[in-house]
């Protein structure tokens, strides 16, 4: 009885055995045609991951690139914007420096008829006047230098003579011609003197 059951088990167990055979004669059975076409597939679609792996290379480069040129173009635009402002303010300020240039040799024609003028009244005006063009100078940022005494700067001043004077202190402006104005650092007119030493 012994050996009855060792070869001879219960029916589940009998199929159990059986399906791994069965497996395995499939698979005798997939050698032949089969084995090849599968094996051609494969190829097939390695070749195909291959081709896409490429293409996918190519895609990151050209995503690169643009992104690249995109960099690029926005930085570019970024430059125009600023240079264009930059030049914007540029010519709104020579402009109106230009504006107050032409003025100036009005206001000197006015300060030199107040320093001729004959009568009190007609000096007072002038003096008036005067004062009322410097203060509007003054509201649009526009400094008057150029005194008498002021040490002499070539680069605001320019010098039309000179003289020696041991009352004056060396490189001492003796006299002013024409007094210089400026708005914050451009020059708009420099001023013309005599220097003393």
């Amino acid at each position: 009885m012994d050996n009855e059951e060792k070869t001879t088990g219960t029916p589940e167990e009998e199929e159990i055995k059986q399906e791994p055979r069965e497996e395995e004669e499939k698979e005798e059975e997939l050698s032949g045609k089969e084995k090849r076409k599968l094996g051609k597939q494969l190829k097939e679609l390695e070749s195909k991951l291959q081709k896409a792996e490429k293409e996918q290379d190519k895609a990151k480069e050209a995503l690169a690139d643009a992104n690249d040129k995109y960099l690029r173009m926005l930085a570019e635009f970024d430059n125009y914007k600023k240079r264009t402002a930059k030049e914007s303010e540029a010519r709104y300020g020579s402009a109106y420096c230009d504006a107050v240039e032409a003025l100036l040799p009005v206001f000197d024609n006015i300060e030199r008829a107040a320093d001729y003028a004959s009568d009190e009244q007609s000096k007072n005006g002038l003096l008036l006047i005067i004062s009322n063009f410097k203060d509007v100078l003054s509201k649009m940022g526009v400094e008057q230098f150029g005194e008498v005494g002021d040490e002499f700067n070539a680069d605001i001043h320019s010098a039309v003579m000179h003289i020696e004077d041991e009352n004056l202190g060396e490189n001492t402006i003796a006299e002013v011609f024409q007094k210089g104005y400026k708005k914050g650092d451009k020059i708009i007119r420099y001023a013309t003197v005599k220097v003393a030493n």
